[in-house]
């Protein structure tokens, strides 16, 4: 059917094109808002009406006798109708709507996807500073990213997963302080330990893990790094070091958990030791976008749309927050990726203005815009009716690997991509873990898993389906199980323009919802051989699409359940 509505957009083109030049280039097909006035929509002839003198509906009906007369809406257009003040609703023949199906089979895996651009693509996400364990809101944030990159790949580009470890500041002096109390035999509670609510100290038992490794003078390994501790409590730099390690080797384990990788880990704490931070700062002055006042470096960010100027430089020396990220985007653009996607929390929005006209005033060439923000929302946790707000090993947050052990990789990344990102999200425990119509991820699963069985029932070659006659395909529930199918490879383009995983979530109940009602309609495994063929195709390209739109999502899609 993509074959069919190339075929009848080239006649539209065509045929626009005879009736104003130009006017080709501007040929679309649009779904009719209700289902019953057709499969294609045009509305050519109210936009070529006015520069034309002409009554909209009358040119349609001109149109519409062109397109007829086309041998591409010969062959699979039944009708052309005109409605309101000039609408062209096409009706496709059935044969038409068949041809998805061998489109499906023929391209398996790859049904969706489109040839690669050229295009290199970076998508920074997770970004957790190594401070303790990641809680449910990097959960989402892991899902949003990876399936925003896996949306992005199915478009034929080149993506690149990167890690920004915060590894330099006040966070990481919190950490070794914290550790190296519990070293000396302190615990939340004591009079020495920091109290109040911004005290600044780490609370969560996890604390008491890193100190007790850290006096074995035990070795920890994460991705990147290798150290072993020297067990001396008065040697902050080695608790220092020794507790940065151990938190990036729990972050990683939880990754690995989730089933999420990343191709490159960068370090805030590079931006110093390489003098990027200095040399951005020392671009910004030259460029005459920054000005001493108070004893302090300010940025010019009103210049770019910002509210009000920024501190750049405070009064003891020290840079805020925003500054080593200008220089790291400007890292990103040296490295050659031109087109970069930030994956942060709402609590990242006022960053987004500093950052975009720290970038514009250092005049290295980034274009107004860059990078690109997808914003999230924290996600409130439910079990048992009751709302759960601590983990006993983070202290105050429920982990990220506390939400898998509770249900499932599959259905974390399912619900926490079921919402637009920036929507309030609350995830129910119980319906997490629910076998039934109602959990989401269960319903689309299912209907994947009673698709193979029914194809392991017949026994055949899957592939042999490819060339059976589809002509059994007529009734009202096959059909439109056979639009949805269709309408696959543009939803992903959408999302993927939109940075919208939960577009393919929809997506993926309804085609699910179309399955279980095809299959309450019109039994398979008849004994008509043909009939039973064609309908057996028609379940396996859905078990084909339901497989690809999981795997987009990082869900697995289970034969059996």
């Amino acid at each position: 059917m993509l074959l069919v509505k190339q075929e009848l957009l080239a006649a539209l083109a065509n045929t626009l094109e005879s009736f104003s030049p130009g006017a080709g280039a501007k040929a679309i097909f649009e779904s009719p808002k209700v289902a019953a006035h057709g499969d294609f929509a045009s509305t050519a002839a109210m936009q070529l009406a006015k520069p034309l003198g002409r009554k909209p509906r009358e040119l349609a009906e001109e149109l519409s006798a062109a397109l007829r007369a086309t041998p591409a809406f010969g062959q699979w257009v039944d009708a052309v109708e005109i409605a309101g003040p000039g609408f062209l609703n096409i009706r496709l023949k059935t044969a038409a709507k068949q041809q998805i199906v061998r489109e499906v089979l023929a391209a398996g895996e790859a049904f969706g996807r489109q040839p690669a651009r050229g295009e290199r693509v970076l998508v920074e996400f997770v970004s957790a500073n190594p401070t303790g364990p990641l809680h449910v809101g990097h959960g989402r944030q892991a899902a949003l990213g990876d399936a925003i990159c896996s949306l992005l790949s199915t478009q034929g580009q080149d993506v690149y997963r990167e890690f920004y470890y915060n590894d330099a500041g006040v966070q990481i002096q919190t950490l070794a302080h914290s550790t190296q109390l519990r070293l000396q035999g302190f615990k939340p509670g004591d009079a020495e330990w920091p109290s109040g609510e911004k005290a600044a100290a780490y609370n969560g038992d996890y604390i008491a893990d890193i100190a007790e490794d850290f006096k074995a003078k035990k070795t920890v390994s994460a991705d990147d790094r290798a150290y072993t501790a020297s067990g001396d409590v008065e040697d902050i730099d080695s608790i220092r070091q020794f507790a940065v390690a151990y938190l990036r080797r729990e972050q990683d384990l939880d990754l690995q958990a989730f089933q999420v990788k990343f191709d490159n880990y960068y370090l805030e704490s590079s931006l110093y030791t390489s003098g990027r931070v200095a040399a951005t700062v020392q671009k910004l002055i030259d460029a005459g976008k920054t000005y001493e006042q108070d004893g302090a470096l300010w940025l010019r960010s009103t210049e770019y749309g910002d509210d009000k100027d920024r501190v750049m430089r405070k009064q003891d020396g020290t840079y805020t927050y925003f500054v080593p990220d200008v220089a790291y985007h400007i890292a990103k653009w040296e490295r050659g990726f031109h087109k970069v996607v930030n994956i942060q929390g709402t609590d990242h929005h006022g960053t987004i203005a500093r950052v975009r006209a720290g970038l514009q005033a250092a005049g290295v060439g980034i274009p107004a815009g860059y990078p690109d923000y997808v914003l999230h929302t924290m996600v409130r946790v439910v079990k048992g009716g009751e709302e759960v707000k601590i983990s006993k090993r983070a202290g105050s947050y429920v982990t990220l690997r506390d939400l898998i052990e509770w249900t499932s990789t599959d259905a974390v990344r399912f619900f926490l991509l079921s919402r637009k990102p920036d929507t309030e999200y609350t995830f129910d425990i119980d319906l997490a873990v629910a076998k039934n119509n109602d959990n989401p991820v269960y319903y689309v699963q299912y209907a994947h898993a009673r698709i193979c069985s029914v194809l392991a029932a017949w026994g055949g070659d899957v592939a042999a389906l490819q060339g059976v006659d589809l002509s059994a395909l007529e009734s009202p529930a096959a059909q439109a199980l056979m639009l949805l199918l269709a309408k696959y490879p543009a939803m992903l383009t959408a999302a993927a323009a939109d940075f919208a995983p939960h577009d393919v979530t929809f997506y993926l109940r309804e085609l699910a919802a179309s399955y279980h009602s095809y299959y309450d309609a019109e039994r398979i495994l008849v004994d008509d051989e043909a009939v039973k063929k064609a309908r057996l195709a028609l379940v396996a390209a859905t078990a084909q699409v339901l497989h690809n739109g999981l795997a987009v999502l990082g869900v697995s899609a289970p034969r059996k359940m």
